[in-house]
């Protein structure tokens, strides 16, 4: 019931040097830090009868640093990660290994992955649903909220061909499994006898993505890519997603990429809508996000790259201007404009 109106302003900063050890090996160090400023209506109604609730702005850091080595002569590239993420009601900490293996002739290229997050959530209830006494979760309101673990792990396979000067793929594995409180302590969920509980979700979830991608170079100007992957997990949600992005080069140094994704989901068998929930359920949710729906994605890209530099700044490496309209069958939208640039 009523809005999800929700602005989202974020930027981020990413450094990276490399360097040659004595054994002429690459070393990349890489330094982020992000930050996103929110507004959210919907976590507003977290306690309506406040004019600010606990989440009505937040700010959402999240640093992570990483280091990885690549051998030439043995193909094999090692690599480190480590980082923090914070918000009003949770805090993340989450550290992760890379392999790499590129065959001798350079044509392919095996890839795994390994995280892990552990997250602290603050158990923040809807004020209609509180205890005598309960905190409101406010910040000047916390002292006495219990915190709840949620934890991650994570793995990523990926396996790529160069099967000609025209056309490379990819086929991707990422398994992943959490546990802990994986549902959202303030999201409500109205029952058929109009009785009102707080969501609840199984304590584990199991997540098996697969995809496949592909480039197919088409001439001097044009580069055409897809990208579909299937999603399926124990809560019995699945998806199919299917994404198209070809590029245009105006110049050698200019480029158009418009881009459009369809996404087909089947909501997981915990997910009932306004007062369909039955009380006899055991795990419920009105999470649409969670239900069954369609999506589309569409927009477009421009980069500019000049080898003396841009604005006659020659650090300056390039500039990618970015926007897209999504659309969901569940009367969602969203504009998403974004701006990268690169200097070095």
């Amino acid at each position: 019931l009523g809005t999800e109106k929700l602005s989202d302003i974020g930027g981020s900063l990413n450094l990276s040097f490399s360097l040659l050890d004595k054994k002429l090996r690459k070393n990349i160090f890489f330094v982020e830090g992000a930050i996103e400023k929110y507004t959210s209506a919907s976590s507003d109604q977290i306690d309506p009868t406040t004019l600010s609730s606990a989440s009505r702005t937040d700010e959402h850091f999240y640093p992570s640093i990483a280091w990885s080595r690549k051998n030439e002569k043995t193909g094999n590239t090692i690599g480190l990660n480590a980082a923090y993420s914070t918000e009003f009601d949770y805090k993340s900490y989450g550290a992760g290994l890379l392999f790499t293996k590129t065959s001798k002739d350079k044509n392919a290229e095996f890839t795994a992955k390994l995280n892990v997050f552990f997250d602290r959530w603050k158990v923040i209830l809807p004020a209609e649903l509180r205890p005598d006494g309960y905190p409101t979760g406010a910040e000047e309101d916390s002292e006495g909220i219990p915190y709840k673990p949620r934890n991650s792990f994570n793995a990523s396979f990926s396996y790529s061909k160069v099967v000609n000067p025209n056309f490379q793929w990819m086929i991707l594995f990422d398994p992943s499994y959490q546990e802990g409180l994986l549902s959202t302590p303030f999201h409500r969920v109205y029952f058929t006898d109009k009785t009102l509980k707080v969501e609840k979700l199984p304590g584990t979830r199991l997540k098996l993505p697969v995809g496949l991608r592909g480039s197919y170079f088409a001439g001097d100007r044009t580069v055409l890519r897809g990208y579909y992957r299937f999603y399926a997990d124990n809560w019995g949600l699945q998806a199919h997603t299917v994404q198209v992005e070809p590029v245009y080069k105006i110049t050698p140094f200019m480029s158009l990429t418009p881009h459009y994704r369809f996404n087909a989901q089947k909501g997981m068998r915990y997910f009932n809508a306004y007062m369909e929930a039955s009380t006899d359920a055991a795990f419920y949710s009105s999470d649409t996000d969670l239900s069954t729906f369609t999506s589309h994605l569409m927009g477009l890209g421009i980069r500019l790259s000049t080898p003396g530099g841009i604005l006659g700044i020659t650090n300056w490496k390039s500039i990618d201007l970015r926007y897209g309209y999504y659309s969901r069958s569940t009367n969602l939208h969203a504009h998403i404009l974004s701006l990268s640039m690169q200097f070095r």
